[in-house]
């Protein structure tokens, strides 16, 4: 459908557009009608003089654009009633916008570091994944998803903004980076891992560079890791480089649970290196180990777990109250431990900060991890709220919650619906 005054929510990754404003009739009260809609006043547009080859309209009342004539006949105004379809439309309209803005995160306004913050690089766009700095506090390392190039951004959280980017040479061209983490070694590994087409690639790749000890951009020459999976090509998002042992982890992405693979002991150049199966996980868009490599976090589009690791293996775990955000693609620790910071994609994209109980460390004998009863753990820090960042729940099969990520999309396709519908009619 044509648009011509889009609605965004403040400070929020999502875009709604309102029907056009052409119609010859735009009154007062007309205009009062589509101010209540877009929930903000917007001038009035001078109406467009009729085009002399097209029959004269028959007027729409609210000002929504006509549909275009039968053959022979007059344009006509698609929404019989429009002015009570405006009205009726306006009320579910205002109010997904407001659940749609209480979903956003708040901008990080004290300065501190490790705070919730919105990325402002507008070259990042689809931010597909984290990793906090080991070498300067309160900096991520992120990227974009496929297409974008062998670039990584270092983000100083205290501003959202960017202060050095790291071009890759010595590589080939990323195809569909999906992941990033940062070795006991210092150094920071990219996961070109991504394959939408669940198989499409019979490899992928791994780049991976030293942590720049100065932050401006500059250009690396990184290395390029060949990888296969031990039983066949698939999807993955979700790259983990264990801080203790150097073990690379990769996470795959299926909607019915994917696995847990596990590298080599030590990456090789000149060969494949062939990632084995060790353990089950549910969806999964990214992950992350904590600094002391007890526990690994894993989160999708609507939760997030964090399970016990020891010896390579998963074992309990617990839901963490992720954020709702638009699209969930990523995850890290910060740098202590101590909490878990969310990001997603789109332009503008926020990064909300979850603080976790005993350093993300599920409950264990002597440990401070939590309760031991698999309830819902972690709670939004700095300027964020279980309100602004909406919290997903928890589910036992770990596929994540609908919760308010269903109610904001059902909305949403409702309210198309309704337009769609009442288009049809008026043009049928």
């Amino acid at each position: 459908m044509a648009s011509s005054w889009p609605i965004t929510a403040v400070a929020c990754d999502v875009t709604m557009d309102t029907v056009g404003w052409t119609g010859p009739d735009a009154g007062a009260e007309e205009a009062a009608t589509v101010d209540t809609w877009a929930m903000r006043p917007y001038p009035s547009r001078p109406v467009a003089p009729p085009r002399p080859s097209r029959p004269a309209a028959r007027p729409c009342p609210s000002g929504l654009r006509a549909a275009r004539p039968r053959p022979g006949g007059p344009a006509a105004c698609p929404y019989p009633g429009s002015r009570r379809a405006v009205a009726g439309l306006a009320a579910p309209a205002a109010a997904l916008l407001l659940l749609l803005g209480a979903a956003c995160p708040a901008v990080a306004a004290d300065g501190e570091p490790d705070r919730d913050f919105t990325i402002e690089d507008p070259r990042i766009t689809e931010s597909s994944g984290l990793a906090a700095s080991r070498l300067h506090p309160g900096v991520y390392w992120t990227h974009n998803d496929s297409d974008d190039g062998p670039y990584v951004f270092a983000v100083d959280s205290r501003t959202g903004r960017t202060v050095a980017t790291v071009t890759m040479r010595g590589i080939g061209e990323p195809r569909d980076v999906e992941g990033i983490s940062i070795g006991p070694d210092g150094d920071i590994y990219v996961g070109d891992i991504g394959d939408n087409l669940d198989g499409t690639w019979n490899h992928v790749w791994i780049y991976r560079f030293p942590e720049p000890k100065t932050l401006r951009d500059t250009t690396v020459t990184a290395t390029q890791y060949d990888v296969q999976y031990a039983d066949g090509p698939r999807n993955a998002e979700s790259l983990m480089v264990h801080p203790k042992t150097g073990r690379v982890y990769i996470a795959s992405k299926n909607e019915n649970g994917g696995g847990l693979y596990e590298g080599p002991g030590k990456l090789t150049t000149g060969s494949m290196n062939v990632f084995r199966r060790v353990d089950e996980v549910p969806w999964v868009t990214d992950g992350a180990f904590s600094p002391d490599g007890r526990s690994l976090a894993l989160r999708s589009y609507f939760s997030a777990r964090v399970y016990a690791f020891e010896n390579g293996r998963l074992g309990e775990s617990r839901a963490v109250a992720a954020p709702f955000q638009r699209q969930a693609e990523s995850v890290t620790y910060t740098a202590d431990g101590t909490a878990l910071m969310f990001g997603s994609e789109g332009t503008r994209s926020g990064v909300v900060r979850v603080d976790v109980e005993g350093g993300g460390k599920p409950d264990e004998p002597g440990g401070s991890g939590g309760t031991g009863d698999g309830q819902e753990q972690g709670k939004p820090s700095g300027n964020g709220s279980p309100g602004q960042g909406g919290s997903a729940g928890q589910e036992d099969d770990g596929k994540g919650s609908v919760g308010l990520g269903a109610v904001i999309i059902i909305g949403v396709g409702a309210l198309w619906f309704a337009l769609r519908r009442k288009r049809g009619r008026g043009q049928g």
